[in-house]
């Protein structure tokens, strides 16, 4: 990938580029508890959008994507807004960095990736922490790392239409290789653990398939851990949101939410209990009640938040049955990977047996991904 861009951005725009690279994430454990206030666990991996960049002197940015087979050319005030969707990441990134009193002058750009598009590894955050990683070298800007994963979520809530949280910017600029980040998404405190499982692979089985994730079904359920907060705040104020409550809380206002948001809420109060469990299990090396973490995490989003689907629960199901030590619905849900940690004797044996099973029951084969925990947003030298 990086002789296919340099040779790009040679043909395009001459020598002297320079070279910078962010990464894509998963999410062990922690799923919808980012907008109540609890605990998220990423790592940044070894798959990612790398870029080839060098300031022009022409006050406009010159991009070209080589995996659109796409050139795109930008002033930098906001009437200038690109017409190209992958265009107004870098065009959001641009403008957010001045906002924030960041000096961005006209360069020019080609990139390309190799993040699995619609798998839930959030290529966009990869793209965004790329270039407000490498304009803020370019241009001298002195942005601290939180500051530029902000940028990015900025660039997604201003830019592109996407209301997200700060996990996947965060992970994609603060990762680590061997590690992973256990992020408060209330306090954004965060503390790296060593992830170097000896005698486990990660791997992702994509289902291929997403299911209409309607806006309206994501924020039914967030209305409903807002509505079971505000139950328990009544009685306990300190309650600011769902992760500050405990379990015997949630018990107290039983019969006066629905039954549907009970369980909404009972999913996410267990969840963040569940990351800490997971993150003291790591710190001891057992990688086997750590695994369990992740079924219960799956059985969770499954019966209580009701956002996995049959060919994600398929997928849990074969690992459970294969022996694979953690298996679990990774991202929102309604689609997307499982995300597995599996023995090494284990391994070709499951995903084959994945591949075979599933595509005789769905009619189309699944994709499958090995992924490393590595570094985020940083210089390729």
């Amino acid at each position: 990938m990086k002789t296919k861009i340099q040779a790009k951005f040679k043909e395009l725009y001459g020598d002297g580029a320079r070279l910078f690279a962010s990464a894509g994430r998963v999410n062990l454990i922690g799923e919808h508890t980012d907008y109540n206030g609890g605990y998220v666990f990423p790592g940044a991996i070894d798959k990612g959008i790398m870029a080839a960049i060098k300031p022009n002197g022409l006050g406009v940015v010159r991009a070209f994507s080589i995996d659109y087979n796409e050139a795109s050319e930008f002033g930098l005030n906001e009437e200038d807004k690109p017409a190209q969707a992958w265009a107004r990441y870098i065009f959001g990134v641009c403008r957010e960095t001045q906002k924030r009193g960041g000096k961005v002058e006209g360069f020019d750009t080609v990139f390309a990736g190799d993040v699995p598009l619609g798998a839930g590894l959030s290529s966009s955050a990869a793209l965004e922490s790329t270039f407000a990683f490498a304009i803020n070298e370019l241009f001298k800007n002195g942005i601290d790392k939180f500051e530029l994963a902000k940028i990015g979520q900025s660039t997604e809530h201003n830019y592109c239409g996407v209301k997200c949280g700060i996990m996947d910017q965060f992970a994609s600029c603060f990762g680590k290789a061997g590690s992973l980040i256990r992020l408060n998404c209330k306090t954004l405190e965060y503390k790296y653990f060593p992830f170097e499982p000896k005698g486990y692979k990660l791997v992702l089985i994509d289902s291929c398939v997403k299911h209409e994730l309607a806006s309206s079904a994501y924020n039914k359920r967030r209305a409903s851990c807002e509505n079971a907060a505000a139950a328990i705040r009544k009685n306990h104020p300190e309650v600011e949101f769902l992760s500050d409550a405990k379990r015997i809380w949630l018990e107290e206002v039983r019969a006066d939410i629905p039954e549907e948001d009970f369980l909404r809420a009972e999913y996410v109060i267990g969840e963040v209990q569940r990351v800490l469990d997971f993150c003291d299990a790591l710190e001891r090396g057992d990688y086997e009640t750590a695994g369990e973490m992740m079924y219960q995490t799956h059985f969770g989003m499954s019966k209580l938040y009701e956002v996995s689907c049959e060919e994600l629960d398929f997928l849990n199901k074969l690992a459970r049955k294969m022996d694979v030590t953690g298996s679990r619905v990774m991202g929102g849900g309604f689609g997307g990977c499982t995300i597995n940690l599996v023995k090494d004797e284990l391994y070709k044996p499951f995903v084959d047996a994945a591949v075979a099973q599933f595509t005789a029951k769905f009619g189309h084969a699944p994709k499958v991904y090995d992924v490393v925990i590595s570094d985020g947003a940083r210089e390729l030298k």
